[in-house]
C-alpha cells in the first residue's frame, strides 16, 4: 500500500468532512437517541427477548428476538465506525424482520481503542459461530444465517460472508477499503495498520461467492455511496449481487426501510431467506 499521506486526492482535512456522517446530516443526534427509545420498547414489549453471551468481554452479547414461528436467523452488526454506539440503539430495526418470521440477534462487540479491529472482526465472527452453534433457539434454522450491518457494520457484514451456517447478507452504508480510515481522525482511536488495511479491507480479498445485497442511501455522503459502488463492481460476477441507492434516504433514515415491515431492506431480507 502506498504510504502517502492522501486518499483519491484528499488530505486528511477532506477525509475528516468525506466521512463524517453525523456532521453531514442535521439532526443526527436526535435520531439517534430516538432509535435507542424505540429499542427500549421493543425489547421490554417482545416475548421472548433475551441476551445471550458468547464471550467473556463485557460486551460479548446478543440479543435475540425470536419470531412467532420457525424460520431463518438474520444477524445484525452496528455501526459507530467500529469506536461507539451499541447493540441496544438498533433493536428497533427487528420489527421489520420478525413480521416476516426471521428471527433476530443484534451482536455487541468491544470498541476501539479497547480492542483493535482485527480483534473486532475475529469477535464478530465467533457470535455467529456461537449462533450457528446454539441448540436453545428454538425455532431457528442455524442454517439459514443472514447477516447484515450498518456503517462499520456493513464492513463487519462483508468480513463474514464465510462463517458457518451463513447463506448471504445485506451490507448497508458499509466501508469496504479502509485506507482511507488510516488516514482520517478514525484512526485516532482505530490505530490501524498498514497491514490491517489490506487483511481487513473487503474489497482486497478474495470475494465471496455468497450472494451480497450493497445498499446505501442517495443522499448519503458521496465517499460511502462510492464505496459500495466500488465494491458491487468487484462482485459483479458473483450470482445474487445487487447494489441498491434508496432515494432520498441519508445515512440514519436508511435504517428505516430495515425497521418498517414493508420496507425496502426487508423485502431484501424476505427474498433471500
Amino acid at each position: 500500500m502506498s504510504t502517502t499521506n492522501t486518499y483519491r486526492g484528499m488530505d486528511r482535512t477532506a477525509l475528516d468532512a468525506a466521512y463524517n456522517n453525523s456532521a453531514a446530516v442535521s439532526g443526527s443526534g436526535a435520531m439517534m437517541q430516538a432509535f435507542g427509545e424505540r429499542s427500549a420498547a421493543l425489547r421490554a414489549s417482545h416475548p421472548g427477548y433475551r441476551e445471550l453471551q458468547y464471550g467473556p468481554a463485557p460486551r460479548n452479547r446478543i440479543d435475540y428476538l425470536p419470531a412467532d414461528r420457525p424460520g431463518p436467523l438474520l444477524v445484525f452488526i452496528h455501526g459507530g465506525y467500529w469506536q461507539m454506539r451499541s447493540k441496544n440503539d438498533f433493536s428497533f430495526l427487528a420489527a421489520g424482520p420478525l413480521a416476516h418470521g426471521v428471527h433476530v440477534a443484534l451482536v455487541g462487540y468491544t470498541l476501539a481503542p479497547d480492542a483493535s479491529l482485527t480483534k473486532i472482526v475475529h469477535e464478530v465472527r465467533a457470535a455467529i459461530g456461537y449462533l450457528h452453534g446454539a441448540d436453545d433457539l428454538a425455532g431457528v434454522d442455524r442454517q439459514r444465517i443472514l447477516v447484515s450491518g450498518w456503517s462499520a457494520g456493513g464492513h463487519l457484514t462483508a468480513m463474514c460472508m464465510e462463517e458457518p451456517g451463513v447463506i448471504g447478507g445485506i451490507a448497508i452504508s458499509g466501508i469496504y477499503d479502509l485506507a482511507p480510515m488510516r488516514l482520517c481522525y478514525l484512526n485516532d482511536k482505530l490505530q490501524l495498520t498498514e497491514q490491517e488495511v489490506d487483511a481487513l479491507s473487503p474489497l482486497r480479498l478474495p470475494i465471496s461467492s455468497k450472494p451480497l445485497a450493497l445498499v446505501y442511501g442517495g443522499d448519503e455522503l458521496p465517499e460511502l455511496q462510492r464505496q459500495s459502488i466500488d465494491f458491487a463492481d468487484a462482485r459483479d460476477a458473483v450470482p445474487g449481487n445487487r447494489l441498491a441507492a434508496l432515494a432520498e434516504h441519508n445515512h440514519f433514515t436508511v435504517l428505516e426501510e430495515l425497521a418498517a415491515p414493508d420496507g425496502a431492506i426487508t423485502r431484501m431480507v424476505d427474498s433471500m431467506k
